[in-house]
């Protein structure tokens, strides 16, 4: 039986260098657009692009360590529905897309020591990466809108 591989994946300084090309472009040039440009990429890195892990807590309490791309996505769809409830509460708002499951009462339930309120929070780093880079999409959004109206 043959090794399961994983899926090559770039270096990470190229997402950097790029980004920092564009950022240096843009004071050479003194060009505000390349900075936006470079600002909505790095936003899009974080928010896709990243090479990072699930990080969505088990029911024993352990972190999932499946790797994936990017800070909004999970390595599977029951930890990808607690991420998107872990993101709509740092958002302070319920999520509007939750299914009400229905429980089978003859399920085994092992030992549950976090409840999924516990367990669908974002760690720390990711909800202030989250945070910067939500907010910088608006800011770079509403320059462009302002950019393409006042020409």
């Amino acid at each position: 039986m043959g090794r399961r591989r994983r899926r090559w994946r770039e270096p990470v300084y190229v997402w950097w260098v790029a980004i920092a090309a564009l950022l240096i472009a843009s004071v050479l040039l003194s060009a505000w657009r390349l900075a936006l440009l470079a600002l909505l990429m790095w936003c899009v890195y974080e928010f896709a692009l990243n090479p990072t892990v699930c990080r969505v807590m088990t029911r024993q309490g352990f972190v999932c360590h499946e790797p994936v791309r990017g800070r909004l996505f999970a390595c599977s769809a029951a930890h990808q529905r607690m991420k998107n409830d872990a993101i709509w509460r740092a958002a302070g708002l319920p999520n509007p897309f939750a299914r009400a499951t229905s429980q089978d009462p003859n399920r085994d339930t092992g030992v549950v020591v976090y409840s999924p309120d516990v367990r669908a929070r974002l760690a720390q780093n990711d909800r202030i990466i989250l945070t910067i880079a939500g907010v910088a999409s608006l800011v770079t959004i509403l320059t462009a809108v302002v950019g393409i109206v006042s020409l």
